[in-house]
């Protein structure tokens, strides 16, 4: 029988778990949309993650949550991880585009295959993350990120269904609408990306990060909505913490 993990990724600042309560209900989430009933309480997981945090002795870092839903085995425990540069956070990343798509995008549920596939492609194309693109030629999300886009004064993102609803991609619009600013969630085709104005990624390791380049087309870094989300997303973990 196929092992079937169901998982989570926090950050974990100043040895507080960023946004525990909305990634937790996320996990949750990924139970029910499997047709699963969630079997965890909240208060085990904030207490096991608060363990290992005390126990491992770490400031910083991320978490990662299991459960598998074959053996009913929850584990909690820290991943090694890698976090953008001060250089990437000025000058963008470089991405590229894969035609594929989970066949679960809501859920975050363990698929090595699917995600060695993609690595493979981001390494030989010496690229920091593959944009993902549907049956239909629409831009989805990323392999382990969100992808948001910028036309003139708007910010445009993939519509729920399509994405893993991550935890970060809630914040951002939460705090685009709070200082003024349009977020439109609709399906937007691959082939229009030369007529961005800017795209970034979000997630829990990159939280908004810059692409300067989508394979051979070329995107402003510097856009100043990106800019504006970037110091208002940092207000709020300062906020959280």
């Amino acid at each position: 029988m196929e092992e079937r993990v169901i998982y989570e990724v926090l950050r974990i600042i100043d040895g507080k778990p960023i946004f525990l309560e909305e990634h937790v209900k996320r996990m949750e989430n990924s139970f029910m949309i499997v047709g699963k009933e969630f079997p965890l309480k909240y208060e085990d997981i904030y207490r096991s993650i608060d363990s290992t945090v005390k126990s491992e002795n770490k400031m910083i870092g991320n978490i990662k949550i299991t459960y598998c839903l074959n053996s009913g085995e929850l584990k909690v425990f820290f991943i090694p991880h890698s976090y953008p540069t001060d250089e990437m956070y000025r000058k963008g990343v470089k991405t590229i585009l894969y035609f594929g798509e989970r066949n679960n995008p809501n859920a975050k549920i363990i698929n090595d295959d699917f995600r060695s596939k993609v690595t493979a492609e981001i390494n030989k194309n010496n690229a920091y993350e593959a944009i993902l693109v549907e049956r239909n030629g629409f831009i989805t999300e990323g392999s382990k990120s969100n992808i948001f886009m910028i036309k003139g004064d708007e910010l445009i993102t993939s519509p729920i269904k399509a994405v893993l609803p991550g935890v970060t991609r809630g914040k951002i619009i939460e705090i685009a609408h709070s200082v003024g600013i349009k977020v439109i969630e609709e399906e937007f085709s691959y082939k229009n990306i030369d007529k961005l104005d800017g795209m970034f990624i979000s997630g829990t390791s990159p939280e908004i990060l810059p692409i300067n380049a989508v394979g051979e087309i070329t995107l402003n870094p510097e856009n100043n909505i990106i800019k504006i989300l970037s110091e208002e997303y940092h207000k709020e973990i300062k906020k959280y913490l």
